[in-house]
């Protein structure tokens, strides 16, 4: 693959990150919202449906995150392999450390989060 397609995969594998992280992000924050309405205090089953639903979202945007996150880190193995020294190349290369956090950092995030919403919910 040219340096040219390389990048271009790049830019695809981070618009995969970062439109992965909107749909759970939008259910955390909704989930907030209607705890603060009293959602804590309606029927068990109303609590558990919004639990899956916020787990199934949460499962769906992690693996999109982590598999987007590797399919990043081989393009940058491979730009590194071409031995590339343009300005954007470096940079992409240099970006390796930071793919990580979407690999590991952001779906521990999400497992902290939802057990403090799993304890709102469930816990009085």
């Amino acid at each position: 693959m040219t340096e040219s397609e390389l990048v271009n995969l790049w830019i695809k594998a981070r618009w995969h990150v970062i439109v992965s992280q909107v749909a759970p992000t939008f259910l955390l924050t909704a989930l907030v919202g209607f705890l603060a309405l009293g959602l804590a205090g309606t029927a068990p089953s109303v609590r558990v449906a919004a639990a899956g639903v916020l787990l199934a979202s949460g499962i769906l945007g992690a693996l999109v995150q982590i598999n987007a996150a590797n399919e990043a880190l081989a393009v940058i193995a491979d730009l590194r392999a071409g031995g590339s020294t343009s300005a954007v190349t470096l940079r992409i290369v240099s970006a390796a450390p930071w793919v990580n956090v979407v690999r590991f950092v952001t779906p521990a995030v999400f497992v902290v989060v939802y057990v403090a919403l799993l304890i709102a919910l469930f816990v009085r």
